[in-house]
């Protein structure tokens, strides 16, 4: 039985948003791909309201059984840290409400899952996005892409979680994922215990 991933890239200017298909085989399967878009001319709560609504619509529309999403992490543009943070909590709460499990990825976790490398440029993410699911071209803009990687991600992990599977029989790329989770999880304690 597949399991459905919506997978967000969330953005306030551009919020990225796949949604996959993944067999217990691994085998992955397209379902949509799109990238919600707000004028930037518009005041803070429109922008969030107008990609909250194309949100909203969409996991009615696909029904996932999960929602992954990139975890929100420091940069120097505070603005788009914020933009970041604010669809994410939106994805949050939509999911929330209609009982749908989420789940945050480091962007390390993902390249990890889908490439093999945590230190995978976008390019090299993409050309293996493309691959997996058997698509021609690496689909654009960079935010499809990675939101059909965040699923990826979640799926495969899941399965891996789900079936028990020995260490011996993962693959290079979840062996890499595992590594980058414990390295997140590890780097996470510590700045938590800083910041307290």
């Amino acid at each position: 039985m597949s399991i459905r991933v919506l997978g967000v890239d969330p953005g306030l200017t551009r919020c990225g948003v796949g949604v996959v298909d993944v067999e217990p085989s691994r085998k992955v399967k397209l379902v949509s791909i799109d990238v919600f878009k707000s004028e930037t001319n518009l005041d803070a709560a429109s922008r969030v309201g107008k990609i909250g609504a194309m949100l909203a619509e969409l996991i009615d529309s696909v029904k996932p059984e999960s929602i992954a999403i990139e975890r929100v992490y420091a940069d120097s543009n505070v603005s788009t840290v914020m933009g970041t943070a604010q669809i994410s909590g939106v994805v949050m709460f939509l999911a929330n409400q209609r009982g749908i499990p989420v789940t945050l990825h480091t962007p390390t976790e993902v390249k990890a899952a889908v490439t093999g490398s945590g230190r995978a440029n976008k390019e090299q993410v993409g050309k293996m996005v493309a691959s997996i699911l058997g698509l021609k071209e690496v689909p654009k803009p960079a935010d499809a892409a990675d939101s059909l990687a965040i699923a990826i991600c979640h799926a495969w992990r899941a399965l891996a979680v789900g079936s028990g599977a020995a260490s011996e029989s993962i693959t290079p790329a979840q062996k890499a994922w595992r590594a980058a989770e414990l390295a997140a999880q590890s780097q996470g304690k510590h700045n938590g215990s800083a910041n307290r």
